[in-house]
């Protein structure tokens, strides 16, 4: 989490994101929930996977995203000058399984 931009940094197979730190609904700051591997805005319930794409909710679309850059030095360079709208609804990038909580014991 970076604060002062309001941005997380995120590693995926894919390589790294910067997902906007403000919900594409109303603006409210959603939480990482280490436990369940996802984002979820405290303000009206969206939630968002760890790439930032949209699970459910009535956000318009995933995390917005600054672009992200890997320099010759090794270092990250995010560009928080130029905001990308996030990956529309039924976007599926991460092939991981839910975690977090159950609603029924396993084998039910």
């Amino acid at each position: 989490w970076i604060k002062l931009y309001r941005f997380w940094v995120v590693r995926t197979p894919a390589g790294f994101l910067a997902l906007s730190g403000i919900c594409t609904h109303l603006g409210c700051t959603p939480r990482y929930l280490t436990a369940e591997n996802k984002f979820k805005c405290p303000c009206h319930g969206s939630v968002f996977n760890r790439a930032g794409e949209l699970q459910s909710g009535p956000s318009p679309r995933g995390l917005d995203r600054y672009p992200v850059e890997t320099g010759d030095d090794g270092l990250l360079y995010i560009d928080t000058g130029d905001l990308e709208d996030g990956p529309p609804p039924g976007t599926k990038t991460l092939n991981e399984p839910p975690k977090g909580p159950k609603c029924a014991p396993e084998g039910h």
